[in-house]
């Protein structure tokens, strides 16, 4: 796949989200071949959002790390995309439904690099990346699946469409932090219990998703560096508000955040 080909599927997704218009899989000249030519698309995708946007890449989010979540979408491998500067929010914000094709939100546990994982370090082993990290917070991914039909996802189309991040709610960094595959994450919806999941529901603990990344972009020729934002995948499946609504998520003792849902 040439540069002018990618530009071709750029062009389709920059016009998609523009238009609010359903997620469709690319099909015809469109589609794409394989998943490294998915990751070239979101690559190229995500440059231009930076460029338009005027922001910078912040970090990435790791999707489908969860069997309930491979379970949801049918894809039984973790994803990758990429989080805008822009885009990450803090505890406390309002969403607004008509911002997005379809509203999603993913209650994560968030994590922050403090030492560079270079390409040339890989491959990655669960030590090496669990070290790395240097900070913890509870994070809540807003996604943004315009619509898209669940019965048959097609993975490298999601994978192009930046795996659909569209940002990252972060609460208070933690420096010390215990067991993250034993740490519970609790969520309410309107002052309500709704669900609930542990870190051990991520690949079975959140570093090994997080090695997973590191290892994938290794073989991009591309990095963890320090300063990065992790989202590392949904304790529980991902809930599509349908008006509004008042969210809570605790993240076991380490912290909580609060976000509102309007239309």
């Amino acid at each position: 796949m040439n540069d002018d080909d990618i530009e071709r599927r750029v062009t389709h997704l920059v016009d998609g989200h523009r238009r609010f218009a359903r997620f469709e899989p690319f099909s015809g000249a469109l589609a794409l071949a394989s998943l490294n030519e998915a990751y070239a698309v979101q690559r190229a995708f995500v440059q231009d959002l930076i460029a338009s946007q005027h922001t910078r890449l912040a970090g990435y989010k790791i999707g489908l790390t969860s069997p309930r979540m491979q379970a949801m979408c049918g894809i039984d491998s973790p994803i990758a995309g990429r989080v805008l500067a822009n885009r990450v929010l803090g505890d406390g914000v309002t969403l607004r439904r008509r911002d997005f094709g379809r509203l999603g939100i993913e209650f994560e546990i968030g994590v922050r690099i403090g030492r560079a994982l270079p390409p040339e370090g890989a491959p990655y082993a669960f030590a090496d990346v669990a070290t790395a990290v240097a900070a913890v917070a509870p994070a809540v991914e807003v996604v943004d699946d315009r619509n898209a039909e669940y019965q048959g996802l097609d993975m490298a189309s999601l994978v192009a469409d930046n795996s659909w991040n569209a940002g990252l709610i972060l609460g208070a960094w933690r420096s010390c932090w215990p067991d993250l595959a034993e740490l519970p994450g609790r969520v309410s919806r309107n002052g309500e219990f709704f669900d609930e999941g542990h870190g051990r529901d991520v690949l079975g603990h959140p570093a090994h998703a997080l090695t997973w990344l590191a290892n994938h972009l290794a073989a991009h020729g591309e990095g963890l560096r320090a300063g990065d934002v992790v989202a590392t995948g949904s304790l529980v499946p991902t809930q599509f508000p349908a008006g509004p609504e008042h969210w809570h998520y605790r993240l076991g003792g380490m912290g909580e955040l609060d976000f509102q849902v309007i239309d």
